[in-house]
Protein backbone atom coordinates (compact mmCIF):
# COMPACT_ATOMS: atom_id res chain seq x y z
CA UNK A 1 0.00 0.00 0.00
CA UNK A 2 1.13 2.88 -0.90
CA UNK A 3 1.70 5.55 2.33
CA UNK A 4 -1.23 8.16 2.45
CA UNK A 5 -0.59 12.55 2.96
CA UNK A 6 -3.12 14.47 4.11
CA UNK A 7 -2.60 18.00 2.74
CA UNK A 8 -4.08 19.93 5.07
CA UNK A 9 -2.50 21.75 8.53
CA UNK A 10 -6.76 21.13 9.89
CA UNK A 11 -7.00 19.39 12.74
CA UNK A 12 -10.49 18.52 12.26
CA UNK A 13 -9.25 16.69 8.85
CA UNK A 14 -6.70 14.68 10.99
CA UNK A 15 -8.96 13.76 12.96
CA UNK A 16 -11.66 12.38 10.53
CA UNK A 17 -8.98 10.75 8.82
CA UNK A 18 -7.93 8.59 11.52
CA UNK A 19 -11.41 7.09 11.60
CA UNK A 20 -10.13 5.36 8.57
CA UNK A 21 -7.19 3.54 10.71
CA UNK A 22 -4.67 3.77 8.23
CA UNK A 23 -1.62 5.44 8.83
CA UNK A 24 -0.83 8.48 7.03
CA UNK A 25 1.23 11.83 7.28
CA UNK A 26 -0.21 15.18 7.11
CA UNK A 27 1.85 18.27 5.53
CA UNK A 28 0.55 21.85 4.56
CA UNK A 29 0.38 23.05 1.71
CA UNK A 30 1.24 26.38 0.64
CA UNK A 31 -1.30 27.57 -2.20
CA UNK A 32 -3.24 30.66 -2.59
CA UNK A 33 -6.64 30.27 -1.46
CA UNK A 34 -8.26 33.13 -3.42
CA UNK A 35 -11.27 32.95 -5.33
CA UNK A 36 -10.61 33.06 -9.00
CA UNK A 37 -12.99 36.01 -10.53
CA UNK A 38 -16.78 34.67 -10.84
CA UNK A 39 -15.57 31.49 -9.86
CA UNK A 40 -18.56 29.28 -8.61
CA UNK A 41 -18.40 27.68 -5.30
CA UNK A 42 -18.16 24.37 -6.73
CA UNK A 43 -15.27 24.86 -9.17
CA UNK A 44 -13.43 26.39 -6.34
CA UNK A 45 -13.55 23.79 -3.98
CA UNK A 46 -12.20 21.24 -6.46
CA UNK A 47 -9.87 23.42 -7.84
CA UNK A 48 -8.53 24.21 -4.32
CA UNK A 49 -8.60 20.42 -3.38
CA UNK A 50 -6.67 19.60 -6.33
CA UNK A 51 -4.18 22.04 -5.77
CA UNK A 52 -3.35 20.78 -2.42
CA UNK A 53 -2.88 17.95 -3.79
CA UNK A 54 -0.59 18.46 -6.48
CA UNK A 55 1.40 21.23 -3.89
CA UNK A 56 2.71 18.10 -2.77
CA UNK A 57 3.37 15.57 -5.40
CA UNK A 58 7.13 16.12 -5.64
CA UNK A 59 7.57 16.29 -2.01
CA UNK A 60 5.72 12.97 -2.08
CA UNK A 61 6.62 10.85 -4.85
CA UNK A 62 5.40 7.49 -4.39
CA UNK A 63 2.03 8.24 -2.09
CA UNK A 64 -1.64 8.89 -1.92
CA UNK A 65 -2.65 12.35 -1.16
CA UNK A 66 -5.34 13.82 0.06
CA UNK A 67 -6.45 16.99 -0.81
CA UNK A 68 -9.47 18.81 0.79
CA UNK A 69 -11.19 22.60 0.82
CA UNK A 70 -14.80 23.83 1.83
CA UNK A 71 -16.67 26.72 1.61
CA UNK A 72 -20.57 27.71 2.81
CA UNK A 73 -22.73 28.75 0.62
CA UNK A 74 -26.01 30.90 1.96
CA UNK A 75 -28.16 31.99 -1.30
CA UNK A 76 -25.74 33.12 -4.10
CA UNK A 77 -22.75 34.70 -1.30
CA UNK A 78 -19.57 32.25 -0.65
CA UNK A 79 -18.83 32.02 3.16
CA UNK A 80 -15.35 31.68 4.08
CA UNK A 81 -13.87 31.57 7.46
CA UNK A 82 -15.34 34.60 9.21
CA UNK A 83 -11.41 34.94 11.07
CA UNK A 84 -12.80 37.54 13.54
CA UNK A 85 -15.83 37.74 16.01
CA UNK A 86 -17.78 40.59 14.00
CA UNK A 87 -17.55 38.73 10.71
CA UNK A 88 -17.91 35.23 12.20
CA UNK A 89 -21.62 36.88 14.20
CA UNK A 90 -22.66 38.56 10.72
CA UNK A 91 -22.49 35.24 9.03
CA UNK A 92 -24.56 33.05 11.99
CA UNK A 93 -27.09 36.17 11.38
CA UNK A 94 -27.28 35.46 8.03
CA UNK A 95 -27.79 31.70 8.33
CA UNK A 96 -30.38 32.13 11.24
CA UNK A 97 -33.60 30.56 9.77
CA UNK A 98 -32.17 29.66 6.35
CA UNK A 99 -30.23 27.04 5.15
CA UNK A 100 -26.48 27.20 4.46
CA UNK A 101 -24.94 24.17 1.77
CA UNK A 102 -21.32 23.14 2.51
CA UNK A 103 -19.22 21.96 -0.93
CA UNK A 104 -16.36 20.20 0.22
CA UNK A 105 -14.14 19.51 -2.23
CA UNK A 106 -12.15 16.34 -2.01
CA UNK A 107 -8.97 14.80 -4.56
CA UNK A 108 -6.79 12.23 -4.00
CA UNK A 109 -3.90 11.77 -6.36
CA UNK A 110 -1.74 8.52 -7.02
CA UNK A 111 1.20 10.61 -7.46
CA UNK A 112 2.84 6.86 -8.27
CA UNK A 113 0.63 6.82 -11.01
CA UNK A 114 -0.54 9.98 -11.97
CA UNK A 115 -4.25 8.89 -11.26
CA UNK A 116 -6.51 11.83 -10.43
CA UNK A 117 -9.91 11.93 -8.87
CA UNK A 118 -11.67 14.75 -7.54
CA UNK A 119 -15.30 15.48 -6.69
CA UNK A 120 -17.32 17.44 -4.90
CA UNK A 121 -19.51 16.76 -1.95
CA UNK A 122 -23.02 18.65 -0.72
CA UNK A 123 -24.29 18.93 2.75
CA UNK A 124 -27.16 21.56 4.06
CA UNK A 125 -27.75 22.57 7.86
CA UNK A 126 -30.69 24.29 7.58
CA UNK A 127 -30.50 26.57 10.72
CA UNK A 128 -33.23 27.49 13.69
CA UNK A 129 -34.08 30.78 14.08
CA UNK A 130 -31.53 32.37 16.22
CA UNK A 131 -31.48 35.54 18.41
CA UNK A 132 -28.02 37.43 18.64
CA UNK A 133 -27.91 36.93 22.08
CA UNK A 134 -27.54 33.02 21.45
CA UNK A 135 -25.26 33.50 18.85
CA UNK A 136 -23.24 35.68 20.91
CA UNK A 137 -23.05 32.59 23.58
CA UNK A 138 -21.96 30.30 21.02
CA UNK A 139 -19.78 32.37 19.73
CA UNK A 140 -18.05 33.10 23.11
CA UNK A 141 -17.91 29.42 23.77
CA UNK A 142 -16.54 28.21 20.90
CA UNK A 143 -14.96 30.42 18.95
CA UNK A 144 -15.48 28.98 15.61
CA UNK A 145 -13.65 31.54 13.49
CA UNK A 146 -11.29 29.17 11.56
CA UNK A 147 -14.78 27.39 10.08
CA UNK A 148 -16.06 28.60 7.34
CA UNK A 149 -19.68 29.12 7.84
CA UNK A 150 -18.86 30.42 11.62
CA UNK A 151 -19.40 27.13 13.83
CA UNK A 152 -18.18 23.47 14.23
CA UNK A 153 -20.76 20.94 14.09
CA UNK A 154 -18.80 18.30 15.77
CA UNK A 155 -19.26 20.58 19.07
CA UNK A 156 -21.92 22.73 20.43
CA UNK A 157 -22.80 24.05 17.06
CA UNK A 158 -24.72 21.10 16.08
CA UNK A 159 -27.41 23.22 18.70
CA UNK A 160 -27.46 25.91 16.17
CA UNK A 161 -29.22 23.53 13.48
CA UNK A 162 -32.61 22.41 12.95
CA UNK A 163 -32.03 19.46 10.72
CA UNK A 164 -29.02 18.40 8.32
CA UNK A 165 -29.42 16.74 4.55
CA UNK A 166 -26.75 14.96 2.74
CA UNK A 167 -24.82 11.68 2.07
CA UNK A 168 -22.17 12.11 3.97
CA UNK A 169 -22.08 14.15 7.65
CA UNK A 170 -17.90 13.87 7.62
CA UNK A 171 -18.22 16.13 4.79
CA UNK A 172 -20.08 19.42 7.10
CA UNK A 173 -16.47 18.89 9.37
CA UNK A 174 -14.56 18.87 6.05
CA UNK A 175 -13.30 15.13 4.98
CA UNK A 176 -16.06 13.58 3.21
CA UNK A 177 -15.20 9.92 4.22
CA UNK A 178 -17.62 8.04 2.17
CA UNK A 179 -16.16 9.14 -0.97
CA UNK A 180 -12.75 9.35 0.14
CA UNK A 181 -13.37 5.18 0.72
CA UNK A 182 -14.09 5.43 -2.77
CA UNK A 183 -11.37 6.72 -4.33
CA UNK A 184 -9.04 4.90 -1.83
CA UNK A 185 -11.05 1.58 -3.29
CA UNK A 186 -10.39 2.57 -6.70
CA UNK A 187 -6.34 2.93 -5.70
CA UNK A 188 -6.33 -0.69 -4.11
CA UNK A 189 -6.68 -0.12 -0.68
CA UNK A 190 -9.34 -1.83 1.12
CA UNK A 191 -11.15 -0.89 3.95
CA UNK A 192 -11.50 -2.21 6.82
Amino acid sequence: MLPLVLASSSPYRRELLARLRLPFTWSAPQIDESRHGDEDADTLVRRLSLEKAQTLRDAYPQHLIIGSDQVAVLGSQILGKPHTLERARDQLLAASGNSVTFLTGLTLINSATGLQQTDCVPFTVHFRSLSDAQIMRYLSAEQPFDCAGSFKAEGLGISLFRSTEGSDSNSLIGLPLIRLVDMLQANGIEIP
